[in-house]
């Protein structure tokens, strides 16, 4: 009992996007408004409440006779998502970059050049995510606008299962490693342009990627 209390203060919507975001809500997963009540210990009111809020975001769909699901994107959405994320992650960069003095990035290069190493060699493709999420938030405090962190928080939402997809292929970790390390240099050495430019061309080769195996991702 004590647990279903704790999770029914939780906000609903919140763990469900995380569960979205980890895969274990995988596209075309079908959200039962009756289990998720039964799961949570909360009025189906409350869940659907919360698949609203997750419809608006783009994350959950309602099919008749079927109820709500998971979104499944197709490549023409994913492609779309990725242009606008390559530039307001380039100007997160160059914003981070103006705002923050390069020794503050000093720390996060180390950590991409030592244990950021160790996890892709090791396979620990979990801690490698959660360390370079870590770093990516830091770099949108950094950047200190409202409306970027919006708008980035709601794209991330959307193609957070494909990152977890394609760190998988064939050398797409040690290529994301050697990407995200040059644009940590670039910070360090107070080059915002530069920054902008290499965190922009990251986002393009997961463009390109994705558009390879779409298939198999998608």
């Amino acid at each position: 009992m004590a647990r279903a209390a704790t999770t029914a203060k939780a906000d609903l919507a919140t763990v469900l996007r995380e569960r979205i975001a980890a895969h274990d809500l995988p596209p075309g997963s079908k959200l039962a408004e009756t289990d998720l009540a039964h799961e949570f210990g909360v009025p189906r009111t409350r869940v659907r409440e919360a698949l609203a809020v997750l419809a608006q975001r783009g994350l959950v769909e309602r099919i008749p006779n079927r109820g709500a699901v998971v979104m499944r994107l197709e490549w023409s959405q994913v492609a779309h998502l990725y242009d606008v994320r390559e530039v307001l992650e380039g100007l997160c960069a160059r914003l981070a970059t103006v705002n923050g003095p390069p020794a503050r990035w000093k720390k996060a290069l180390a950590h991409f050049k030592g244990p950021m190493v160790r996890h892709v060699a090791t396979g620990d493709l979990d801690r490698y995510i959660a360390d370079y999420e870590a770093f990516r938030r830091e770099m949108i405090e950094v950047a200190a606008n409202p409306v970027l962190v919006q708008m980035l928080d709601s794209i991330l939402e959307r193609t957070q299962m494909l990152i977890r997809r394609i760190i998988i292929l064939p050398g797409r970790a040690e290529q994301g490693l050697a990407s995200h390390t040059a644009v940590l240099e670039a910070m360090c050495a107070g080059d915002a342009e530069r920054a902008e430019a290499l965190r922009r061309e990251t986002m393009r080769s997961a463009k390109a990627v994705l558009a390879r195996y779409q298939k198999y991702l998608l």
